[in-house]
């Protein structure tokens, strides 16, 4: 069953309802404290059915006391039944209908978390005639907190300055790289703190403006030459990172054990700011075209932080630093590391191209309507591109910069499956676009992905909880866009969602959720005891396998 967990916030992925998860216990129906459940081998016959078991520290053991424990609905996610659990962490929820249920637990300085939690997936419980729903553990591990001040020259703490915190993978994955986790503010004090992580590599990056600073434009309108307390006062901060450095690459990052607190002070300094005079021509129309300094910090751009610009040339008030600039008509991309003031010329930079296409649907389906492209790109730290509406199954994007993009579908708030990118007569599967230094026309094919696959995960003849379910591509060149995952719940139960129609293989690997599954090399192996499916396009929606999947070790 898979569910994403944003801090004491639930996102059902079977139904896209967000749920708030036991933050407050007044929140929800609790019943009190209880006795120790009695030790049950099955369910039985007939109903009601219940759910019995212990929360414990994942960590000592030791009994977790006064948790609120949740079964909530499968479909909506919402709450049917809570209960506190008792001084030796055990608890008992009564008086539940068979049905298969999202199963989550949380209390303050623990992480809210769904039970057997891996990624963003968890295992359901089933209750029905039969299944032994007794003796469950609920592990819950303790919260790391991430606290620190930012001060400012002379040690005066820094009021509203904005601080960004990153997960960064210790062993990364395919695909995987630095995360935006959260942001805060700093109060009066120059206070922020950051609760509710899970143990892992932070880093973290401030970004300020001084109370005092006045940014001018140069020149006539500007402060007179020799206006020191003018100029005194156009100053900015850089993008500050632990352990007080300018420099993205040597961040500090900040290790973080389960129930750690730490302190990450940082100091900022203020330095004169730049000003960039940009030498752009004016359109055909005679309208300006007007440039564009973006910055970013490990990927993520700072969408509120850009400098002042005065008369579309100038910009003001910039902090050193490395930003894109985008300028000129058509657009040409720049990097830029700004480390004084300076003119930039407009013929600079790698000239962007055009990218348009049409979509098309995959054989037996049909085109929703309302769909938007996307680009995401896969090298450097370009920024995404601007979203696209497809009119009439056609979209376009005037300038893209060269490299490697990642391109999606979307309608109505659901992903589509892109089956296959053509370039001219050349097809590809899957969703990668190689942008070079001519305009490109492509289709895409697409399906709905609104189909699912349903089986059982079973080791001894007997279903198994907890394993991970993939869905893999014949055509493991497309796994990243195509490859579905789930986890079995106490039944041995799964169901994969938002299938596109295809060729696939089912496979079940226990204790998998550390393996780099996406990398063709290591999921091969598990494809030959993998159960193969023909996933149509069917008014059903729903493919049942006629065979259980073999859970294999990975």
């Amino acid at each position: 069953m898979a569910c994403l967990v944003l801090n004491s916030t639930a996102l059902c992925r079977r139904c896209g309802a967000a749920v708030l998860l036991l933050a407050l216990a007044g929140a929800l129906p609790i019943v009190a404290a209880q006795t120790p459940p009695q030790p049950a081998s099955k369910s039985p016959a007939t109903g009601p059915y219940r759910i019995s078991g212990t929360a414990i520290n994942a960590l000592t053991g030791e009994p977790v006391r006064r948790a609120s424990v949740a079964v909530l609905d499968e479909e909506d996610s919402h709450v049917v039944e809570s209960v506190l659990s008792d001084n030796d962490g055990h608890f008992v929820l009564a008086g539940l209908p068979a049905a298969k249920y999202q199963f989550t637990a949380s209390k303050r300085g623990y992480r809210t978390a769904f039970y057997d939690e891996h990624d963003d997936y968890s295992t359901a419980i089933v209750t029905g005639a039969g299944q032994d729903t007794s003796g469950l553990t609920f592990r819950l591990t303790p919260a790391a907190i991430l606290r620190g001040q930012v001060t400012g020259d002379g040690g005066d703490p820094v009021e509203g300055a904005r601080v960004m915190i990153f997960r960064k993978p210790r062993k990364p994955k395919l695909g995987e790289r630095i995360t935006h986790v959260d942001s805060a503010t700093t109060d009066d004090t120059g206070a922020y703190e950051f609760g509710n992580l899970e143990a892992g590599d932070y880093l973290v990056a401030v970004t300020a403006e001084p109370w005092y600073s006045l940014h001018r434009a140069s020149g006539t309108s500007g402060p007179a030459p020799g206006d020191e307390a003018a100029a005194a006062l156009d100053v900015s901060y850089p993008v500050t990172f632990f352990d007080s450095t300018n420099d993205e690459s040597s961040a500090t990052p900040i290790p973080l054990s389960a129930g750690e607190t730490e302190q990450a002070n940082i100091s900022l300094h203020a330095v004169p700011s730049l000003h960039l005079t940009v030498q752009t021509p004016d359109r055909q129309d005679g309208s300006l075209a007007r440039p564009e300094l973006r910055q970013s910090i490990f990927g993520t751009e700072i969408s509120s932080e850009s400098p002042e610009i005065f008369d579309g040339r100038e910009f003001a008030g910039v902090a050193p630093g490395h930003y894109e600039l985008s300028l000129g008509d058509p657009p040409r991309v720049m990097e830029l590391d700004a480390t004084a003031s300076q003119q930039i010329d407009s013929s600079g930079g790698t000239p962007t191209v055009e990218v348009s296409g049409t979509l098309k649907p995959a054989p037996g389906s049909s085109l929703p309507p309302d769909i938007t492209v996307t680009l995401e790109p896969l090298d450097g730290d370009r920024h995404d591109a601007t979203p696209a509406s497809a009119t009439r199954g056609g979209f376009r994007y005037p300038s893209i910069a060269p490299g490697r993009w990642a391109i999606s579908a979307y309608a109505s708030g659901r992903r589509l499956a892109v089956i296959a990118t053509a370039v001219g007569d050349r097809s590809h599967s899957g969703n990668v676009l190689n942008v070079g230094d001519r305009p490109l026309r492509i289709v895409l094919t697409v399906a709905p992905g609104d189909l699912r696959v349903e089986g059982f995960a079973r080791k001894d003849g007997k279903g198994f909880a907890g394993a991970m379910v993939v869905l893999v591509p014949t055509d493991l060149a497309a796994i990243e866009e195509l490859a579905r995952r789930d986890q079995s719940d106490s039944d041995g139960s799964f169901s994969l969602r938002d299938a596109a129609p295809g060729q696939y293989t089912v496979v079940a690997i226990q204790d998998g959720w550390n393996l780099d599954w996406s990398r063709p090399e290591v999921i091969r192996r598990f494809l030959p005891r993998g159960t193969a499916v023909t996933v149509t396009d069917t008014s059903a929606k729903t493919l049942t396998l006629g065979q259980a999947v073999a859970v294999q070790s990975p």
